[in-house]
């Protein structure tokens, strides 16, 4: 389990995150969401340990991210908004590179580099250095080195970011693969998305917890004057959405 409690990051006089609180137990795939500046990409650094909140503290299956890292982190696969990566490394060597990282080696590496490589779509590119790659296929190389080493929290941000819609469908199914036995946690601004591949849904807006609940829940719960022209789950969702966090609707 996942347990975030009371975090709260201030950048001198401004506050990212506010006294956030909420758990994500295995097996569910949360989508975490919000408008620009919300605090999203704050609260997924202090996860992962890339940021230290100003107070607060969060755990990993028991293990503080900010007193016992390493084993928090070793936990933890983590695709960030860019995937920074090696350009000048071919996808085959970048992924060796990040399984030895990992403490894998011999036939055990080569086997977790085959099988990513396979499961992401990467075998037709894997000998291309990955500044050749497109957009696509560069993100699909970052969601490639977050799960190689099979981790228990899987936190995605943007994973489809850049995607053709069949790939999309390939990453939103193996997203639903990997939650049978794994915590992930989805940070999107594509409500779709959500609707998708998603078990429940947090949304916050200037740094707090405005909605939590599954996305059926949150679609029922959009007010008549915020309904769009199509009806469809998505719709709901975005009316919701728009609900809660247009300046002055909390």
């Amino acid at each position: 389990m996942i347990e975030i409690s009371h975090i709260t990051r201030k950048f001198e006089h401004f506050t990212a995150v506010d006294d956030l609180s909420f758990t994500v137990a295995e097996g569910e795939v949360l989508g975490f969401l919000g408008p620009n500046g919300a605090g999203k990409s704050t609260t997924m650094k202090i996860i992962t340990g890339f940021l230290a909140p100003t107070s607060g503290r969060v755990t990993i299956d028991g293990h503080d991210i900010a007193h016992d890292p390493i084993a928090a982190k070793s936990l933890i696969g983590y695709l960030p908004e860019g995937a920074p990566s090696y350009p000048d490394m071919t996808v085959r060597d970048f992924l060796e590179f990040i399984a030895e990282i990992r403490g894998f080696s011999g036939n055990e590496k080569q086997h977790r580099v085959n099988k990513v490589i396979s499961d992401v779509g990467l075998d037709d590119v894997s000998l291309q250095t990955i500044e050749t790659l497109s957009k696509g296929f560069k993100r699909r190389v970052g969601l490639a080195q977050a799960i190689l080493h099979d981790p228990k929290v899987l936190i995605l941000d943007e994973p489809t970011d850049g995607l053709d819609p069949n790939q999309k469908h390939q990453v939103r199914q193996l997203i639903r693969n990997l939650a049978k036995d794994k915590i992930v946690i989805v940070s999107t601004h594509i409500l779709e998305e959500v609707s998708a591949v998603c078990s429940r849904a947090i949304i916050i807006a200037r740094g707090k917890i405005v909605a939590d609940g599954t996305p059926a829940e949150l679609e029922a719960r959009a007010p008549a004057d915020f309904q769009t022209e199509q009806q469809i789950a998505p719709g709901r969702l975005e009316a919701f959405f728009r609900s809660v966090t247009e300046q002055g609707a909390v």
